[in-house]
């Protein structure tokens, strides 16, 4: 990323200024009667008394606050924190903390969640700062590791492959280490081996799956830092696990944006990218915005991707294609196993992809596909696509999809067709980043940032005003949308500029739909080719057609 003075900054310059600037949120945020900042979630506590104390003790860094009131303001809050946690052996989540803590933090129930992730951070803190921490701080910390430690709540062995997995399988390595218990490290090492083999040869089953991703990297970031040093075994099996995670992270990355098909997210991760911090100091070619709801470790902790995964996510001046397999583990029947397969088209300005496949995701959270563009720190979405809605899904959450959906990829364009039947919600809902949109009575023409978009719906629709993003809402389905974009500059290229001419231009590539007797799509991109999408009937496999050629997926790898 460069600085206005032109200086290219470093990881360690992004860590400072992700350091600075929730320190100073810290410190000017008011403590709660409980002496803590947050009851949502315990974690966060922890984390901005962490970056409160790291900008205190560092010399290097100015500070418009007193640094010895700062200090002992986060010491303050990391005691009240650890107190929270269950330290009474044999009663239920022994060892563990709560999560949410209203009304009263000390009389709130330990959950399991916590501890996962926030026990081996706890552990790296210790060791980076744990010689300025006072005296009684520290034989707090040193006690809640040991009742972490017998706690067992990592003992688990690996079988869906996920995030929580993961986190069991670093807590193996630290607090065996950290208690000389040469079994549970052995332990650990094996399930890391079986972890990176799985992930390696069939793919991550948590496919783009935020903010759980970055659990992974702390987690293993954190064994690796805990380790003993002369364990080359044990540093190199972690280094090649942290290469492999960032290698996956830099093909499916552009500018802060995570392309193509989720498994899960949050409400900050669709359809705006916002848990963007450790991109932010792995790539750093983005504008950081100020809001940052997940803050986690990313300043404290850092391990460099491998050149080549940098080099690829940052050079998008050439278009690839990007086609994956990924294995599906079914937490519920672990033996059933289905092959998805993955698609993301990348660019210098914008990125399409998605999931061929409909698949039941905890929470039913599977984003299908989405056109991602670069993060520019302004908020809102930076996400567009369309989707029925399912199972859990909210007005004015553009989650949780239903199963009634076929896709198309192919490049710059996605098609969709939504075989709604009778009883069921006949609206689709869409997704636009803010932007200027042209519409017309069936179709949609507009230009964010440095692309168009053209959007080809199969019946009239409404726009509605969102936080952050605006809402398309399409009645009367059955029925499909088309939706093609182009870069400014390779529309330039074409002699089309501006978007009145862009509209002009692509009056010529209306589509055909068809609704009777099963639904169809037929399309002529902007190059010229030929795409149609088709299906009988819901129990038939739909008909996926470039160039009158059945698109295969035989040859995507993991």
């Amino acid at each position: 990323m460069l600085e206005s003075n032109g200086i290219q900054s470093t990881y360690q310059d992004r860590q400072q200024e992700i350091i600075i600037s929730i320190a100073l949120e810290a410190q000017r945020r008011p403590l709660l009667e409980s002496g803590l900042w947050f009851h949502d979630d315990v974690r966060n506590n922890f984390y901005y008394a962490s970056y409160l104390f790291a900008a205190a003790v560092d010399d290097s860094l100015s500070l418009p606050f007193n640094r010895e009131a700062a200090k002992q303001k986060a010491q303050d809050v990391l005691l009240e924190t650890l107190m929270l946690q269950n330290r009474q052996p044999g009663t239920e989540l022994y060892g563990h903390w709560p999560l949410g803590l209203n009304p009263v933090p000390r009389e709130a129930s330990p959950h399991e969640l916590p501890v996962e992730i926030m026990g081996s951070l706890m552990a790296y803190f210790c060791k980076r700062y744990g010689g300025a921490l006072n005296a009684q701080l520290r034989i707090v910390l040193n006690t809640a590791f040991g009742h972490i430690y017998r706690s067992d709540f990592y003992r688990k062995p690996v079988i869906t492959f996920g995030h929580h997995e993961a986190k069991y399988t670093a807590a193996k390595l630290i607090f065996g280490t950290m208690f000389a218990d040469d079994v549970l490290v052995e332990d650990g090492r094996q399930s890391l081996k079986d972890t990176l083999t799985y992930i390696r040869s069939k793919g991550m089953p948590e496919y783009g799956s935020l903010p759980w991703f970055w659990h992974w990297i702390q987690a293993f970031t954190c064994a690796l830092e805990l380790v003993p040093t002369e364990d080359t075994d044990l540093i190199t099996t972690l280094k090649d696990m942290l290469d492999h995670l960032w290698k996956v992270r830099a093909e499916f990355y552009l500018h802060g944006a995570w392309v193509g098909a989720h498994s899960r997210g949050w409400p900050h991760d669709v359809p705006g990218d916002a848990n963007v911090l450790h991109d932010y100091v792995q790539f750093g070619d983005f504008k950081l915005s100020e809001a940052m709801p997940r803050t986690e470790y990313a300043g404290l902790l850092f391990y460099k991707a491998p050149d080549e995964a940098l080099t690829a996510a940052m050079n998008r001046r050439t278009p690839v294609e990007t086609t994956k397999i990924t294995q599906k583990v079914v937490p519920a029947d672990p033996n059933t196993q289905p092959l998805l397969h993955s698609y993301a088209y990348i660019t210098e300005d914008f990125a399409a992809g998605g999931m061929w496949e409909r698949v039941e995701e905890f929470d039913n959270e599977q984003l299908r596909w989405t056109f991602s563009l670069p993060v520019n720190g302004e908020g809102g979405s930076n996400q567009l696509f369309f989707f029925h809605p399912g199972q859990g899904y909210n007005e004015g959450d553009p989650r949780h999809q239903s199963r009634y959906m076929e896709v198309l990829y192919h490049k710059n364009v996605v098609i969709s067709l939504f075989p709604i039947p009778q009883g069921e919600k006949n609206t689709i809902i869409g997704v636009l980043p803010h932007g200027e949109w042209m519409q017309d009575p069936n179709a949609l023409f507009g230009q964010v940032g440095d692309v168009y978009f053209a959007i080809y719906l199969s019946q009239s629709y409404q726009l509605q005003e969102r936080p952050g993003y605006i809402e398309v809402t399409v009645q009367g389905m059955p029925g499909g949308v088309i939706v093609e974009a182009i870069g400014v500059k390779e529309s330039a290229e074409r002699g089309i500029i501006g978007l009145d001419a862009f509209v002009i231009a692509m009056a010529h590539n209306e589509p055909q739909f068809e609704m009777e007797g099963g639904l169809a799509a037929h399309y002529t991109t902007s190059n010229g080719d030929r795409l149609h999408l088709s299906m009988k009937s819901e129990s038939e496999q739909p008909r996926a057609l470039l160039n009158g050629v059945k698109i295969s997926l035989e040859n995507y790898t993991v």
